[in-house]
This record gives C-alpha cells, structure tokens and sequence, in this order.
C-alpha cells in the first residue's frame, strides 16, 4: 500500500524504494515551497551519475550539478535521486541529457530560474561538460539566464582526468 506524507509525497521515508529500469521522469516528485516570496538557489551535487553512450553502449560517469530558484513547488530529493539514476540504463549523448534533466524540471517545477551542467569524465581522452539553463520568460530571472549563459565557463576547471 503506497503511504503518502502530508505534502503528498510517497516516496520519501518509503523503505520499500524501486529503482527505474530506464528513464522515467514520473518519478519525481514535488512539495510547496514555503519561501515564495524569496529568491534563493537550491543546489543538488549528484556526483556519481551514469548514463549510456547511445551509440556504444558503455557506461559515461558524470557529476551533475542543478541549481535552480523555486517558484511555488520544489523537488524532493529523493525523487529527484531516483530520477537521476533512472539515466543509468539510458542512451543519450551527454548535451541530451542536461538538456532533458533541465526541461523535466521545467516542467514539473516552472522554476524563476534553473541551470544544469554535467562534468563528464574522459573517454577517448576528451571530456565533454555541457550547461544548459532556463529563466522564467518576462521577469528578471529571463536576463540572468542570458548573462549567466554568455559568461559560462569563462574561468574553466582544470582537467587533470577527473
């Protein structure tokens, strides 16, 4: 029998957790912000996230990071975890998949503002980070994403082979 808190969230405090075998953004899961009239970034680090080369089928390893600023929902984390390791047995090219991470979560949250970027470990000896984000059209957030985009990555990490 699926339980539910009282924000309507079911997996949260589930000890009977079932991991996706593929891609499903049904998983996630969302909760009222108490703060909306704050603007405020959430971060979530997801380091150890895999997908599949479309092509190969090898295994790429990344470390996701999404920062996003709430409207009126936010995504719970375990949800969110889930979902992310639903991508394990999934094929996409490593731009697809920030990309996609970042348009579920438009869509489930209608966030003011969301940024997803993706450090890929090497394969071939390149490695591949992608960054997509998104502001909320007609409010501010909409000129921060452009400011944010054409300034990205203009102090880049250095790649010692992750």
């Amino acid at each position: 029998m699926e339980q539910r808190t009282k924000e309507g969230l079911t997996l949260l405090g589930n000890q009977h957790t079932a991991y996706a075998a593929d891609y499903d953004p049904g998983i996630l899961e969302t909760f009222q912000n108490k703060h909306p009239g704050n603007d405020y970034f959430v971060k979530f680090n997801c380091p150890e996230f895999t997908s599949l080369c479309p092509i190969t089928g090898q295994p790429d390893f990344a470390e996701i990071t999404i920062s996003y600023v709430p409207d009126q929902k936010m995504v719970e984390s375990k949800s969110l975890k889930l979902y992310l390791f639903s991508f394990r047995n999934h094929g996409d090219f490593h731009e697809d998949v920030v990309n996609i991470i970042m348009k579920d979560l438009i869509r489930l949250l209608e966030p003011r503002y969301i940024e997803v970027l993706g450090r890929f470990l090497p394969r071939g000896g390149i490695s591949i980070d992608p960054y997509c984000n998104y502001g909320k059209p007609g409010t501010r957030w909409e000129q921060a994403a452009w400011e944010r985009l054409s300034r990205h990555d203009m102090y880049p990490a250095k790649v010692d082979n992750r």
